[in-house]
Parts: C-alpha cells; structure tokens; sequence
C-alpha cells in the first residue's frame, strides 16, 4: 500500500478544502491511501507551545510524515505571491531530510488559493516547488489532458491546481477547481505507485 502525504495550511478553509479534494483524488487510485496533515501557525517565542493535535482537523505534521509517505502534495494559501509562512517555516526545519534524502525520488505536487485572481498563484506554486527540487523530489504538475483547465475561469494553472477565494475569502470551490485537485492526487498517486513498482 502506498501512502501520500497531503500537507498544507489554511487560515480561512479555502486550502483545507482543496487538501480534502486532493486526498479524494489519491484515495481513487486501487492500493494508495492519503495521510492528511497540517502544520501550525508561526508563534513568537514568548508564547506557550502548541499541542501536537489541534483543537480540529487533521494533526500536525512530524519529520515522520515525511519518511513514511511515497509521495507529498504541498498547499497553501498566497501571501504576496509567496507560502504562507507557517509552510515555509515547517520545511526550513527538514535540513536532517535533505542530508539524509529522505524524500528524493519521490512525487510532489503543489495547489494553492488566494482572494484574487491575479494575486499571485503561478508564483506561489512555484514557490512551493524550489524545496521540492532541492530534496530531489519529482515534480507533478496538471497537463492540458486535464481538459478542466482549457475551460477554467477561476482557479487552475499547469503548475497545480489553485482556487480564486475571493476578497473577503467565502468563494467556494467550484467544481471545475475541485476536479483539478482531485486530478492531482490521482496523478501523484499514480506515479508513487509506479515509482514503488
């Protein structure tokens, strides 16, 4: 059995959304199954520490999320065409991953979302993406096969899937954005079962 790690932040729920089209997707695939996680928002050193589970949702991710998974699908919402901190934050801390090449050769893909439509989504991806070629991963992305994305007029990009949230971030998914994510664990999970095989 396969596992994909489907690991993002999400302040207002749009990613979180996506991360729960993304593991539709994986879990489609005969023998893979997804592993839901989060990380947590960046505190300042003066503030208690975070349990490990949150309040709700999935848990936050450990270094052996990393090792156990075939494969990782990164999301998070744009900041200023840039992850969100709390993301970053979380993968400046696999420098042990890196050394030991923990997640190389393995498949990865990226989805995002952000409040409009020009906000910075091919950017971000692509800003997910530079960690993930330094840890020697392999990159997936969503071709023009996926005829979803020759129609889109939201969210949707050949990098991965994204989501136009709208400004006071209350758009929901569509369904032509849905797909895209659904499409993305597929393909990644196809490929880590390939790769496995």
């Amino acid at each position: 059995m396969s596992e994909i790690l489907v690991l993002y932040y999400s302040l207002g729920g749009n990613t979180a959304a996506m991360a729960r089209q993304v593991v539709r997707g994986v879990e489609r695939v005969t023998d893979v199954t997804a592993r839901l996680r989060t990380v947590a928002p960046v505190r300042c050193g003066t503030e208690a520490p975070l349990d490990r589970i949150p309040d709700d949702g999935p848990p936050f991710a450990s270094r052996q999320d990393l090792a156990d998974c075939d494969g990782l699908i990164l999301g998070s919402p744009t900041r200023f065409g840039n992850m969100a901190a709390p993301l970053k934050y979380f993968l400046d801390g696999t420098g042990t991953e890196w050394f030991t090449g923990t997640l190389s050769g393995k498949p990865a893909g990226v989805f995002t979302s952000t409040s409009t439509l020009h906000g910075g989504q091919e950017s971000t991806l692509l800003s997910m993406m530079l960690p993930l070629l330094h840890h020697g991963m392999l990159l997936v992305g969503l071709p023009y096969s996926e005829t979803t994305l020759n129609r889109t007029r939201s969210g949707g990009t050949p990098y991965g899937p994204s989501h136009l949230a709208g400004e006071d971030s209350d758009r929901q998914l569509d369904d032509g954005e849905a797909r895209l994510c659904r499409a993305l664990g597929r393909r990644v999970a196809e490929i880590a079962q390939q790769l496995r095989s």
